[in-house]
């Protein structure tokens, strides 16, 4: 594994609350916080001040918290959006500005000249007021890529600290965020790039890593893949696949990834799927006979790293598709040792009742089947 070089941003207490319907509490925003920063996540995105007093004593309750993560506010690429972020405690700042053709035309109304003014005044001012400045590039994933290097370079030029590139839209695949980051990254190399991802396409995590692997040192996450529209990168899903497809290992402790997760599926009322990636309660569960007997043997030969190392347990899942060596672990679970030709023998009955309920046998199935077997 390659040392530590990429910054986890997490946004899920900005982006993540901005998914339709969801609003954290204080105490929500504390836990969250507390549990992100517990884990090494070293940024926190952790709201828009300028929404008004109440999104400003969340923010300032998170600063008095004295983590050890950074805390980053997001913000309009204005004056007064800046100066409610100061006012909320925070040292650190994301000035957003849209620098897509089709938004500088239809969103905003104005022009290039424009937006390279926005920039220059509100990065201004950030940077009198002694903050950390990220810039962030509203659907840079649709803008004119010399136009995207003419704003890092002016963000560079004015002491910005580092540029964030946003496929605000999620229409980006691996190879394009790659090859688009890896552009801007050639062109201004002094300045640091941060990506942020969208899932519309559900390729959110792959362009994240994507746009790490083109040099990007900066990530932006939402824990469970939270956010508007489709979500962002999850952050389970990038930091273990920047460790187990890519080789690079971010230094943050994954075994709170389950209970992490549960707790933002609560917070914000978006439950969590069993088959979610990662941290879903059935992602190391093992069905079908031909994987629960690999797995019984060695369970490298299906599981592509630990259970425990994102706070999970395997699950031998008895039912239509098992084998007897899936049903002998499971009786061997709970303290019941069967043979093979005995587990041979009660495989029709499983079977058939797998068929009849269409779902697996619990436990207290089992145990009947065991005791019509010794009474027989």
């Amino acid at each position: 594994m390659s040392e530590p070089t990429i910054i986890i941003d997490d946004t899920t207490l900005r982006d993540g609350e901005q998914t339709a319907g969801v609003v954290f509490s204080r105490r929500d925003k504390i836990a969250i916080a507390r549990m992100l920063d517990s884990i090494g996540v070293q940024e926190l995105e952790c709201g828009i001040p300028a929404m008004g007093k109440d999104e400003q004593s969340d923010v300032r309750a998170l600063v008095d918290l004295g983590l050890n993560a950074r805390l980053i506010t997001w913000n309009r690429a204005t004056v007064p959006d800046i100066q409610a972020s100061i006012d909320s405690g925070v040292t650190a700042v994301d000035i957003s500005l849209s620098v897509s053709d089709i938004m500088i035309r239809n969103k905003i109304r104005k022009t290039r000249e424009w937006v390279k003014e926005q920039l220059k005044v509100a990065l201004g001012f950030a940077k009198g007021k002694g903050l950390y400045v990220s810039v962030g590039g509203e659907d840079a994933s649709r803008a004119d890529l010399p136009f995207l290097i003419e704003l890092m370079q002016i963000t560079w030029a004015m002491g910005g600290d580092r540029f964030r590139f946003c496929d605000t839209l999620g229409i980006l695949d691996p190879f394009g965020t790659f090859d688009m980051v890896r552009a801007l990254r050639t062109a201004v190399p002094e300045l640091p790039l941060e990506v942020h991802t969208h899932n519309d396409l559900g390729m959110a995590t792959a362009n994240a890593i994507a746009g790490i692997r083109a040099g990007a040192m900066f990530v932006n996450t939402t824990v469970n893949g939270l956010g508007e529209r489709a979500g962002n990168a999850a952050l389970e899903e990038v930091i273990m696949g920047l460790k187990h497809a890519s080789g690079i290992d971010t230094g943050i402790d994954t075994h709170r990834f389950r209970e992490l997760s549960l707790f933002v599926a609560k917070a914000s009322n978006r439950p969590l799927p069993a088959w979610k990636a990662v941290v879903g309660e059935r992602v190391f569960a093992h069905e079908s006979g031909l994987h629960a007997d690999g797995v019984i043997k060695d369970p490298r030969n299906y599981e592509g790293f630990d259970p425990a190392e994102v706070g999970l347990v395997r699950q031998i899942v008895v039912g239509k598709h098992s084998g007897t060596s899936g049903l002998i672990e499971r009786y061997k679970d709970m303290g019941i040792a069967i043979s093979r030709s005995e587990a041979m023998h009660l495989m029709d009955k499983v079977r058939k009742i797998a068929q009849q309920t269409r779902r697996p046998l619990n436990n207290n199935q089992l145990i009947k089947l065991y005791g019509l077997k010794k009474a027989a």
